[in-house]
């Protein structure tokens, strides 16, 4: 399973066609997971883990992996199940989310599968506050669940969603008060986040969350003959999202002549150089990776500006 991005140029041909691709695996028991492919770096048998002092029951230790120090996450702890016992028949998955390269335990690695978003549906609506699931599906006829890592990684290594001093000057944030922005995201925490950080700049923000609901929301405003272009400064969305994804999302918006001049910032925990040709190719503004306050509260700045010199 090593190198599962060495195809990253046919992967790309996935974009606007509202596809992705899965690794599956399993922690404890018969229960399958699954991650996306494009945060997946590579796939290895457990490496030798050096505990470190202060690291939190969650972070089994850290290796050395092609000359880099990273922590190993023990995945079946981290939503709250038992530690993963036989680590010597574990396996690391090596991912990189948010800018931070970092690997989770795991029992078992089946293999890779092709879906479409549309077969990527909300966990159901009796699983609770509690769970780490952004999303569920079928393969096999057999339930996968999809963590919602965006949880995990804020509960193992919180960060700060207040913009520093100076990011965003007086007359910005007077402007910002007459502000909307759409934000569009499957994970509870990151609407949070990114509610947070638009809210202390004063914004006022209309959340969703998956791309579907947020184009049949557009589409409903634009035929009571509302530009969406004029209602929002911006829309923030995510990529990775249960029945519509945010490449989708972006090109439908682009294809619907009502919806001409909205500003589209893909925001997401996908990482990598691949990712932008990606975003020009989906037609958006503008894209950055998760998550940076300062960083967000820069672009939406940026945005201001960009709307009031028109």
């Amino acid at each position: 399973m090593a190198g599962v991005l060495d195809s990253v140029n046919q992967r790309t041909q996935l974009v606007g066609q509202n596809r992705l691709e899965l690794l599956l695996f399993r922690l404890e028991g018969e229960q399958l997971y699954g991650i996306n492919v494009f945060k997946v770096r590579e796939v290895l048998q457990c490496p030798r883990l050096t505990i470190m002092p202060k690291c939190g029951r969650v972070v089994r230790g850290v290796a050395s992996i092609r000359g880099t120090t990273l922590p190993i996450l023990d995945l079946s702890l981290a939503t709250g199940k038992s530690a993963l016992m036989d680590l010597q028949n574990s396996f690391a998955v090596i991912t990189e989310y948010n800018n931070r390269t970092l690997g989770f335990l795991v029992s078992s690695v089946e293999r890779i599968v092709n879906l479409n978003w549309e077969a990527i549906l909300p966990p159901p609506k009796g699983a609770g506050r509690d769970h780490y699931l952004t999303a569920v599906t079928h393969i096999d006829n057999k339930l996968v669940e999809i963590i919602d890592v965006e949880k995990v990684l804020a509960e193992v290594a919180p960060t700060s969603e207040e913009v520093s001093s100076g990011v965003i000057d007086a007359d910005t944030r007077a402007k910002a008060l007459s502000c909307r922005v759409l934000i569009v995201d499957d994970s509870s925490v990151a609407r949070k986040q990114i509610t947070r950080c638009l809210e202390n700049i004063g914004i006022e923000v209309v959340k969703l969350n998956d791309g579907r609901e947020a184009l049949n929301y557009l589409k409903r405003m634009a035929d009571e003959g509302k530009k969406p272009a004029e209602e929002f400064l911006m829309m923030i969305s995510d990529i990775e999202m249960p029945e519509m994804d945010g490449y989708t999302l972006t090109t439908e918006v682009r294809h619907d002549p009502r919806m001409q001049g909205m500003h589209i910032l893909l925001h997401t925990s996908l990482s990598g150089v691949f990712n932008q040709n990606m975003v020009k190719r989906a037609g958006a503004d503008d894209f950055l990776a998760k998550f940076q306050p300062d960083d967000l509260a820069a672009r939406v700045a940026e945005r201001i500006r960009q709307a009031d010199a028109n």
